[in-house]
């Protein structure tokens, strides 16, 4: 590395270290440490961006292209099917007026399925912490040539994150997070530029690489249509029982910050997406123009799967430093600033889980400061078992697909219940614990071979993978467990006591109480006095169904439409 990346790369370190020590002045409360209600759109947006945006996706996507083609994109595009109902899930979580999800199950439930919900949140933050540490050190490995291994990468990553995430709580996140997020996007795409240029842009791609499959945004095989479709709906499932969450859309001055930041953020993340994909489509063209084997990224090796994981950081690596000096000091700068906006956010979330779930309602009436000390303890454990997973498991695509599938099973319990009246706690509990049984019985051996067998097995396309590596194509897998949860949830609940009528009054009005200008919150979950709750559309049979306001309905729809125009942009530029 030459001394200009190392100076950009230490400004970096220390500056976003002084950033967070100066948030951390204002968090001596626990809503403060928490849930800071005070960020407007633009501060929401670059949180929510930073937060759902972290370099072990651009690896994540990167290697599925490389092994898949351009419907690589759609490890990271699965999220497009969710967005839209961003706009109408953000002013939901604010309106709880709650710290964490949990606070909203407990009001909804009860204790016992807060702290389900907080154990599976939690392991779910470790995984994905791993994940985006796993992810950002081998982008890092790659980029230096080894000079810093993956290890070793982690460790540094871990210990800046931890340094002010711990002092500062959500506060510092958000804060930090608007300077990551700048320097994520240029993350995103200041390789482009560099690797279509050497490759000649779309047209020297189709010189290079011929297979049809490898330019289709849905190839025959392992991503096709069905494996979009599915892992969009997981996705819209999980998306409540992801911890993060309620801070992505709550810490915002009103409503309309959560909204807006929560659904343009992420749609910005959809538009880094594309320069992902692209630039590791040019890179791979780049590399089979050099007299590389495209098997080298495809082949069901090791070997290959090590290239497709490194492609990232191996093509920073051969670029920027040939065009400037620092370049690749600002490429390493804004890789660490992409996984630590996103590693901080998943620790506070995690923290709060387990102090406010947890640990308060055993030992309560502790001053402020002390449940502020144990939130912070909290974060450095998740994050060492995050670090334990990172360690664990060497590739990226496989941690990925494990952190998708456990948020979904707390979820199911959640939609179903904030529509359903008669959903109860043994519901909630059956569904969640049927899914993760449901889930485990489709990744045994015995299971597979049987499928296998089936004689509609080749039909359907039940089976993917190779032989000796054989699984049940995902988007079944899905299919499977999320119908056994919600039909459980739903039967048991049919059969066991409901909650009671009061706590449902409560949670239903909640829902259609919109937030007050100024308004003060000294308790979760508390309706304020003198509100004016929102009619209802629909109240029958159980299900209650809130009437959306004009603007929810503006905005789902412009949603569903900016997820279009990026998807027809992205078609025209590749086949132009």
């Amino acid at each position: 590395m030459h001394w200009a990346d190392i100076t950009v790369l230490a400004s970096y370190l220390v500056g976003i270290a002084v950033l967070g020590a100066i948030m951390a002045r204002r968090s001596t409360s626990v809503g403060e440490f928490f849930m800071p209600r005070r960020f407007g759109a633009f501060s929401m947006i670059m949180h929510s961006f930073g937060t759902g945006t972290g370099s072990d996706q651009a690896v994540s996507v990167a290697a599925a292209t490389a092994r898949n083609g351009l419907s690589g994109i759609w490890y990271q595009w699965l999220w497009l099917i969710p967005t839209p109902f961003y706009w109408l899930l953000a002013p939901i979580m604010r309106r709880f007026r709650a710290v964490t999800t949990a606070d909203v199950l407990t009001l909804r439930f009860d204790q016992s399925v807060a702290v389900l919900f907080s154990i599976v949140g939690i392991l779910g933050m470790a995984v994905k912490i791993g994940l985006m540490l796993r992810g950002a050190g081998e982008v890092i490995e790659a980029s230096t040539g080894s000079l810093l291994n993956a290890n070793h990468a982690i460790i540094l990553i871990t210990v800046l994150f931890v340094f002010y995430g711990m002092a500062g709580g959500l506060a510092a996140a958000i804060a930090t997070d608007f300077v990551q997020g700048i320097m994520t996007i240029i993350f995103s795409f200041m390789l482009l530029p560099c690797v279509f240029s050497a490759v000649g842009g779309m047209a020297g791609v189709r010189q290079h690489i011929t297979a049809a499959d490898m330019l289709s945004l849905a190839a025959p095989g392992e991503i096709s249509i069905f494996f979009i479709v599915m892992l969009g709906v997981q996705g819209l499932v999980g998306i409540v029982g992801q911890p993060h969450t309620m801070g992505t859309c709550a810490a915002g001055k009103t409503e309309t910050e959560g909204r807006i930041g929560f659904m343009v953020g992420n749609l910005v993340k959809r538009l880094c997406t594309v320069a992902w994909c692209l630039t590791a489509i040019g890179a791979v063209a780049w590399y089979v123009s050099q007299g590389e084997s495209l098997d080298s990224f495809r082949g069901n090796t090791e070997a290959a799967e090590q290239a497709a994981n490194q492609l990232y950081g191996r093509v920073a690596r051969e670029f920027l430093p040939t065009i400037m000096p620092g370049l690749l000091g600002v490429f390493l700068a804004s890789l660490l600033a992409a996984i630590m906006s996103s590693c901080d956010s998943f620790m506070i979330a995690s923290a709060a889980l387990f102090t406010e779930n947890v640990y308060k309602p055993a030992v309560p009436n502790r001053p402020e400061t002390h449940y502020v000390w144990v939130g912070r303890l909290v974060s450095l454990f998740v994050v060492l078992v995050g670090i334990g997973f990172a360690w664990k498991v060497e590739n990226v695509i496989a941690l990925l697909e494990i952190w998708f599938k456990i948020a979904p099973m707390t979820g199911i319990a959640f939609w179903i219940s904030l529509f359903w009246r008669r959903m109860t706690v043994t519901g909630a509990w059956a569904s969640t614990l049927s899914g993760f049984t449901a889930w485990y019985v489709t990744t045994r051996a015995d299971v597979i071979q049987w499928t296998s067998e089936l004689p509609i097995a080749e039909s359907w396309g039940l089976i993917s993978g190779k032989p000796g590596a054989l699984e049940i194509y995902q988007p079944w897998q899905i299919l499977f467990y999320l119908t056994v949860a919600s039909t459980l949830g739903i039967v048991v609940s049919l059969v066991t006591r409901p909650v009671s009528e009061a706590k449902l009054d409560r949670f239903y009005t909640l829902i259609r109480t919109p937030i007050g200008p100024n308004e003060s919150i000294t308790q979760a979950c508390q309706i304020p006095v003198g509100s004016q709750p929102r009619p209802v559309l629909f109240e029958r049979f159980g299900l209650v169904i809130p009437r959306p306001s004009r603007t929810s309905v503006l905005g789902f729809l412009g949603g569903w439409a900016a997820g279009a125009m990026l998807v027809l942009g992205f078609w025209w530029f590749v086949q132009n």
